[in-house]
């Protein structure tokens, strides 16, 4: 496939807003200027293109609530927060093609009527905030932002909002609230973002990846992007790869692509000549797939039938030499630490989960530990004010569903058996 997302970033000035034009750069800018809002938005929403940031919901579907909803103003917050272990898909586009990211935070911005956005940048991501920054006023100097962009009398304003390193803040209310200036922890919903977000007025939170799609669909238009990829979630996808394999890195295939295919056509097979044993296929919060589950397509309408979840396609491969229980007890602990604490189920679960992997772990587990774990879990899913809880819960049921074994011999062994 062609690359899209991923274009021209070999070359070593492809962040530089000379070279982005040179390979086509703004020229879905012009064409969108050149039609009616609400012609835009048609076309995004024939395209099928669905959110990248895990939750996959229509992106068109997602503008209709916005522009529907009377106050003004409407602000456009791009979620550049990537903090999901595995994922780092978003990064090339954000250090080596800023400038696809800002064309698309302006056709957005011009398509909802909204003059304000906003770059919710992880904490970790210092290069990328310098890279981003220089772009902005790049675009700025070359009139693609600014009071009159293209001198069309539209008006856009885009500045970089550094987050401080917290995981919760990938949750879009939590992101929210933390640029207003407050503690980032999610709200309750609804009422829901389109209709009160930012400044409790009409925002709406699209990803890097997500907003990064928009110019190429303008171009092309929404039919031709929705014959690429599968059929109900059209269009490119990007995929980390990580772990065991031979060519880790972030792979820009069609939207459906298959994880086998993912693993051992693209990224080289497992590293070593060792065996497959297990994938995470959207990032630590999805659920884990045997080795034998991994002949499924990845996109968000496959995968839950598949038995995971699509998340960040985030890809972590794991080989025989794996030992799964310490894989759960390091998600676990990163969950109770990246908890914002504000729900108890959260707060006090993840806390439980990580104290009973852990002594499962040094070898002093108890009988009735893995029922524990289901119950503790159980108690958790669903019962949250954000999905960091499902995550944590689904952690767990997927790792007991498939490698339950390595639990039990933990457990009656006293040690962990891959030592």
């Amino acid at each position: 496939m062609e690359k899209i997302l991923l274009k021209n970033i070999d070359n070593p000035n492809s962040a530089g807003i000379n070279e982005y034009i040179k390979a086509g750069g703004y020229q879905g800018l012009s064409k969108a200027l050149g039609l009616q809002p609400k012609d835009v938005l048609e076309e995004v929403k024939k395209s099928g293109l669905r959110g990248r940031g895990g939750a996959g919901f229509p992106v068109g579907m997602k503008w209709s609530f916005a522009l529907a909803d009377p106050k003004f103003p409407k602000y456009l917050i791009c979620n550049a927060d990537e903090g999901e272990p595995g994922t780092f898909k978003d990064r090339p586009i954000l250090e080596k093609n800023p400038h696809l990211l800002i064309e698309g935070m302006v056709i957005s911005g011009y398509t909802l009527g909204s003059e304000y956005g906003y770059i919710y940048l992880r904490g970790e991501y210092p290069l990328a905030k310098d890279i981003l920054n220089r772009a902005i006023n790049e675009a700025r100097e070359k009139n693609y932002l600014g009071d009159n962009i293209l001198g069309k009398g539209i008006k856009f304003h885009l500045v970089v909002y550094q987050g401080a390193g917290a995981y919760i803040c990938g949750e879009e209310t939590a992101l929210i609230e933390s640029i207003e200036g407050k503690k980032g922890q999610p709200r309750n919903k609804p009422p829901f973002p389109v209709n009160s977000g930012a400044w409790a007025l009409p925002t709406i939170v699209n990803n890097v990846e997500t907003l990064s799609n928009v110019p190429y669909i303008v171009t092309i238009g929404g039919e031709a992007y929705s014959k690429i990829g599968s059929k109900d979630c059209p269009g490119p996808k990007l995929f980390s790869v990580s772990g065991c394999v031979e060519k880790p890195g972030v792979y820009e295939l069609p939207m459906g692509t298959s994880l086998k295919d993912i693993i051992f056509r693209h990224a080289g097979g497992i590293k070593g000549g060792k065996k497959l044993k297990a994938v995470i296929p959207g990032g630590i919060s999805t659920p884990v797939l045997p080795a034998d589950g991994i002949d499924c397509a990845m996109d968000f309408v496959a995968m839950p039938k598949a038995g995971s979840m699509l998340g960040s396609g985030a890809v972590i491969v794991m080989d025989e030499s794996v030992c799964m229980v310490r894989v759960t007890y390091r998600a676990l602990k990163f969950f109770e630490h990246e908890s914002c604490g504000k729900c108890v189920p959260c707060r006090e679960g993840t806390d439980w989960l990580r104290k009973i992997l852990e002594r499962i772990e040094n070898g002093k587990g108890r009988d009735g530990d893995i029922e524990l774990l289901s119950d503790v879990a159980a108690n958790i899913a669903g019962k949250t004010f954000c999905p960091l809880g499902d995550g944590a819960a689904g952690v767990i049921n997927g790792m007991l569903k498939h490698f339950r074994n390595e639990f039990e011999e933990h457990i009656k062994n006293a040690e962990c058996i891959f030592s």
